[in-house]
């Protein structure tokens, strides 16, 4: 076993055990709570959101784990956090204590690096007889995938509350039931 065996070892060992925990946070107490979020952040529908969300981090987490499917696990571990960048994280800073893009940042650059590493020997894949695409093809396909995926996700979902001003908000009644504002 080489450095770069090691290297991927370590990195799968601490980013996959890390996104199968985050994933099953989300389910432990039922998904109420994340769907709730998810609502507030504005992707539709927030249900269905939170149950892909937390099987996408189990899934990833533990294929990752594992050290299975080549550079896949760690296209949906970019996907996630670019969702979780555009939706939760925009506008906060850089720091996660401050509701900040660090640790989405972090994440998503652990899994593309671990994808241009490949799974390494002691791995799935490896045990399976399949050659994992690592150097800078792994790492092309993991970014583009998860950007590409969290992009159409984001079109096709996200729909935040829109920010109008405090008091401006009309139900239909109340707009035929007013004059019109003055100039």
């Amino acid at each position: 076993m080489d450095g770069k065996d090691v290297a991927a070892l370590l990195l799968r060992g601490s980013l996959g055990p890390m996104l199968f925990a985050h994933g099953r946070n989300k389910v432990a107490g039922g998904l109420d709570g994340t769907t709730g979020w998810f609502e507030a952040l504005g992707l539709r529908p927030a249900r269905a959101h939170a149950v892909m969300a937390a099987a996408t981090e189990m899934g990833a987490g533990a294929a990752i784990t594992a050290g299975v499917a080549g550079p896949l696990p760690a296209a949906a571990a970019v996907g996630l956090m670019a969702v979780a960048a555009r939706t939760d994280h925009r506008g906060k800073g850089f720091f996660v204590f401050k509701g900040g893009w660090e640790y989405t940042g972090v994440v998503a650059g652990a899994s593309v690096a671990l994808a241009a590493l490949g799974n390494g020997r002691v791995s799935l894949d490896r045990l399976l007889g399949r050659q994992t695409r690592g150097g800078v093809r792994g790492a092309v396909t993991a970014a583009g995938l998860g950007c590409a995926a969290a992009a159409a996700l984001l079109a096709a979902c996200y729909r935040p509350a829109s920010a109008e001003p405090e008091g401006a908000k009309q139900s239909d009644d109340d707009a035929f039931s007013r004059p019109p504002a003055a100039s």
